[in-house]
């Protein structure tokens, strides 16, 4: 029997795309003691090129769009996008602002959306879990 990769451990890269970092502020609560990602296997990385995961936070300003094209095509496959916050959907309050490029979907590919502004930690786990059974989809070769 094959064991997947998926079920031991999920690396997981942080991309913030700019905004106004609570998002970002919940995801490192999330990494806390209290909430423990590290039981489902869930580990923050340092590099797109470990990672089976990218998180990624914040509207997209001009000069980040380019830089999350690169890291999403550093991060090899499989992998899944996991958007975190109302600012990353729909670009939230910093719509047609001046500097912003769009929400995350109009610059790369997204699997899942977990919103809120910002979001709890236990619903960004739940968004990253989401994205560990997508894995397995796709690991397994059916049609996601």
């Amino acid at each position: 029997m094959k064991l997947s990769a998926f079920k031991r451990a999920l690396w997981v890269f942080h991309v913030p795309t700019g905004s106004c970092n609570g998002c970002d502020i919940e995801i490192v609560a999330a990494l806390t003691p209290r909430y423990d990602v590290e039981r489902f296997g869930i580990k923050l990385v340092g590099s797109p090129r470990h990672a089976d995961v990218l998180l990624v936070t914040g509207a997209v300003t001009r000069p980040m769009a380019e830089r999350l094209r690169r890291i999403y095509e550093q991060t090899p496959d499989p992998k899944a996008v996991v958007v975190v916050g109302g600012c990353g959907t729909t670009s939230g309050v910093f719509y047609e602002s001046y500097n912003i490029v769009g929400p995350v979907d109009e610059i790369i590919p997204v699997d899942v959306y977990v919103p809120g502004c910002p979001p709890r930690p236990e619903a960004i786990i739940d968004g990253v879990v989401k994205a560990v059974a997508k894995l397995e989809r796709l690991e397994a070769g059916e049609a996601v």
